[in-house]
């Protein structure tokens, strides 16, 4: 039976028992920032078992794809060592939200077990937590299984309820013991039964857990039993594969040694059973849903552990030889074994390879040499036990390998590596980084008071009551005139900054010839619900319970509208232009522009930047009405809004749609209807990170304003050229070529005019033991004259030690050669940084030559003068 034989009858099984069959989730949790990575089914569920969400079913089922390489849960080290350690795994699960509990999850697992996939029960193996006499009865007296083989497993950890069969979710909260199913390998493999002192042995291996929410621990550690107990279990695709096809190791599966033999392939190695192999074949599977999921190699969070896994894999392929990028090709032979239940993965083949590929050749260009000097410090000194800190940070910062990466080369060699000294090197650097930087986090202030009504959706203008002031970040009962601080109202037309929309501008007034005005120069969230408006009382007096006036500045609200309204459309645009796999990375959008951060790997095209402006505009002219609707997050989704990865959000969510062209969750302002954005224009596009790319954009008034800039700008070109402004382009072109021919001439006349000076200097030199030595200036010659002049010396003096400079704008600039016969005692680089010093420059280079410069040309004369001395003393 196959891997995806194995998957769908477990799938099939359940839906048989009526559970809805659930699609696997992203890597990256969607509403969990508690989490780098979804690590087991249930975390699609975790707001289910918790009681903040509600579904359309009681029972589910799933295949979830999931990652243990970051954080703490991180398997990254124990890859290729182990036969059942992974990176990225699947997740078999079936789940009751309240319906089924113990008595029917234990009786289908063993259904599915011994009748759909027949395994020999006298192989079968359980265990349930010591005070679970409910679980153990029903093993024992329903199922059957010998009481020989059910072992109850206790609090091995100094508290009750400690224990490796009791599960809880945190702290408090869900919690219940559990029961596990091991498969005996036989009496072949060491190692004893669960429970056992040698329970760390291959035989005996857990193939499936089945835990039982029972209790809700409160947070004086006491356990009340739930109204709804409720059922999670997991089961790892690749262990129960393992188990069915007769193998002892995951890595012998059917899927794992397709990519084992297309690793071997790649990196040429004939031995399949070499763990490197193992290590590559885990990790594209790892990095190539990394991908698929949105997260791009980086220099942080996920983004971050990206980069670790490739890196990994590179160097493994290193270690097999192959020091060509390799990596990236293995997509296809990941999508022939998994895009049948993964077709999302085929999809987006093209983008993953292209990631990947971009991520290998980057580090390419650096593993040579941090590998030169890792392996210079391994073999400095014989039996060595452990690699200094500052070796390996220095790996780290200058040629970016991972801690982990180095911990692996190192322990290969049975060393380990200091720790602390690299944590020490790395907080010196983040010490002078934090030393060079002005950056200072704006002060926080404490409030238990009301929440703010935020009106702003119907108006921009409102009647609202004072209930806090702060006064650089204290509390104050009143503000008088030229005091700078915070104020809290009970409603607000203002936005609070938030979803990359900037915070409102406008005034606070009081009274009807406005004897108090409070200029709010910004409005922040000072928590989730209470809106901050920050700025300065410019007149009269303002305190806590009086009423005032706030007023947003219209025409500063109305250009971000457009702007955010653009963005919506924009993002809508780039995954119609470049694929679906373009996601919001970040974005900022104010009066004067948007800017919008995305993932893709490579610069947009001059075409792709004209389509998505086409595709833009085209929604801007057909002036569709924009409409804002509250629901549920689950009922949001499905209708095919889209939610932006690292957004938190709630049971209800607002979605704003514009026509069918775009439908996004965003609790933003917006325009009525998509024609009042005006026009819309991209004003640069470039990268910000590896794999983030960069749009800027402007609508309405300032999109006009700057076709108009360069409209000017233009104008102006034509003007300087002499030509209409639609012929400016080719009299340009004309220009820039007439330019070229001239610069060709000129530098054949230098190169002959080098000849010529060569010719001439070559009798100035002077005879020295055997052998010439030449030190002159050649007025207005640049870098390259002086090195065609030298080399037309050599050719004409044969053994000889040559120093030139010449000057030019302040500069000077040296070039030195010697001729191979002298390099036993003289080097051109020696040579030329001892005539550089004295003209204020330092340089160096080859023996044969080498070049320098300095900023003191009035000492040029003596620095020349001194060639021959310096070379007497060496010959």
């Amino acid at each position: 039976m196959n891997s995806a034989e194995i998957r769908q009858k477990f799938l099939d099984f359940f839906a048989s028992k009526g559970h809805t069959v659930v699609a696997s989730s992203s890597l990256v949790p969607g509403n969990d920032p508690t989490l780098l990575f979804t690590n087991s089914g249930m975390v699609q569920f975790k707001d289910v078992f918790t009681g903040k969400d509600k579904r359309p079913y009681t029972r589910a089922t799933s295949s979830q794809r999931s990652l243990r390489a970051g954080g703490k849960h991180n398997d990254l080290e124990n890859v290729g060592y182990t036969a059942r350690h992974h990176t990225f795994f699947e997740m078999l699960g079936n789940f009751s939200f309240g319906d089924y509990f113990k008595r029917d999850a234990i009786h289908y697992a063993w259904e599915l077990l011994t009748q759909v996939y027949r395994l020999p029960t006298e192989k079968l193996w359980v265990t349930v937590y010591a005070e679970d006499d409910e679980a153990y009865d029903i093993w024992a007296r329903e199922v059957g299984v010998p009481v020989e083989r059910i072992v109850r497993i206790g609090d091995n950890k100094g508290a009750r309820y400690a224990s490796d069969n009791f599960w809880q979710m945190a702290d408090t909260g869900p919690c219940g013991p559990c029961s596990e199913i091991f498969y005996d390998h036989g009496a072949e493999i060491p190692g004893g039964p669960p429970g056992s002192p040698d329970e760390d042995g291959d035989r005996y291996i857990e193939i499936w857990n089945l835990v039982f929410m029972q209790f809700n621990r409160d947070e004086a550690g006491v356990l009340h039993p739930l109204p709804k107990p409720s059922v999670d279990t997991g089961m790892g695709l690749e262990r129960i594969a393992a188990v069915l096809q007769h193998v002892h190791s995951n890595y012998e599966i059917d899927l794992f040694q397709q990519l084992i033999k297309a690793a071997a392939r790649e990196t040429h190695c004939r031995d399949l059973a070499n763990n490197s192999l193992k290590v590559i074949a885990d990790h594209i599977r790892a990095c190539a849903f990394m991908v698929l999921d949105g997260i791009i190699p980086g220099a942080d969070g996920r983004g971050y552990v990206l980069r670790r896994i490739i890196r990994r894999a590179i160097r493994h392929g290193y270690k097999l030889g192959q020091k060509q990028p390799f990596f990236h090709k293995l997509v296809d032979d990941l999508c022939k074994a998994m895009g049948e239940a993964y077709p999302d993965l085929a999809e987006q083949h093209a983008r993953i390879t292209a990631v990947l590929r971009q991520e290998e050749e980057r580090f390419g260009e650096t593993i040579e040499h941090g590998m030169e000097i890792l392996e210079a410090a391994l073999t400095v000194e014989p039996g060595l036990k452990t690699l200094d800190g500052e070796t390996a940070f220095k790996l780290y910062d200058t040629h970016g390998f991972p801690l982990d990466l180095t911990a692996d080369i190192c322990r290969e060699r049975g060393m380990s590596i200091d720790e602390a000294g690299f944590n020490a090197a790395m907080e010196r650097q983040r010490e002078m980084a934090r030393a060079a930087s002005s950056f200072k986090m704006k002060g926080s202030v404490e409030y238990d008071g009301k929440s703010t009504d935020f009106k702003g959706y119907e108006s921009l203008e409102e009647e609202a009551t004072v209930l806090a002031l702060y006064r650089d970040s204290q509390r104050v009962n009143q503000f008088n005139a030229g005091d700078e601080g915070i104020v809290v109202l009970d409603a607000t037309p203002f936005y609070a900054e938030s979803g990359g929309q900037v915070g409102d501008c406008g005034e606070l007034v009081r009274g009807a010839v406005c004897t108090t005005l409070f200029e709010v120069r910004d409005t922040q969230k000072i928590q989730a619900d209470v809106f901050g408006h920050q700025g300065t009382l410019k007149a009269g007096t303002l305190a806590v319970g009086e009423k005032v006036t706030a007023r947003v500045n219209t025409a500063a609200r109305m250009r971000a509208q457009w702007n955010h309204s653009a963005t919506h459309l924009l993002h809508a645009a780039l995954r119609e232009v470049l694929g679906k796999h373009v996601q919001q990375k970040g974005s900022l959008v104010d009066a004067q522009r948007t800017r919008f951060d995305f993932s893709h790997p490579q610069q947009m095209t001059a075409q792709e930047i004209a389509r998505v402006e086409a595709l833009v505009n085209r929604e801007i002219r057909r002036n569709v009405e924009v409409s804002a609707r509250h629901m549920g997050y689950d009922d949001a989704i499905a209708s095919g809004a889209m939610a932006l990865f690292g957004e938190k959000y709630g049971d209800e969510v607002r979605v704003i749609g514009m026509g069918e062209f775009s439908t996004e969750l965003c609790g933003g302002t917006h325009v009525r209807r998509t024609g009042d954005i005006g026009l819309f224009k991209i004003i640069s596009e470039g990268g910000v990170a590896a794999g983030i790319r960069r749009v800027e954009a402007v609508t309405g008034e300032g999109a006009l304003e700057y076709i108009q800039q360069l409209d000017g700008q233009l104008a102006d070109i034509a003007a300087q050229v002499k030509a209409p402004a639609q012929e400016a382009a080719a009299r340009i072109a004309s220009l820039l070529e007439g330019t070229r021919a001239l610069e060709k001439e000129l530098a054949r006349l230098k190169s002959k005019l080098a000849a010529t000076q060569g010719d001439d200097l070559a009798g100035q030199a002077i005879e020295l033991k055997g052998s010439k030595v030449l030190a002159a200036t050649l007025e207005g010659a640049d870098a390259k004259a002086l090195r065609e002049t030298l080399d037309q010396l050599r050719n004409k003096l044969g053994s000889a030690a040559i120093v030139l400079g010449s000057v030019a704008d302040g500069k000077v600039t040296l070039i030195a050669g010697v001729t191979n016969d002298l390099h036993a005692k003289l080097k051109a680089g020696e040579l030329v940084n001892a005539v550089a010093q004295q003209v204020g420059g330092k340089g160096g280079g080859r023996a044969d030559m080498a070049q320098a410069g300095g900023t003191q040309p009035e000492n040029l004369g003596a620095a020349l003068a001194s060639v021959k001395g310096w070379v007497e003393q060496r010959l």
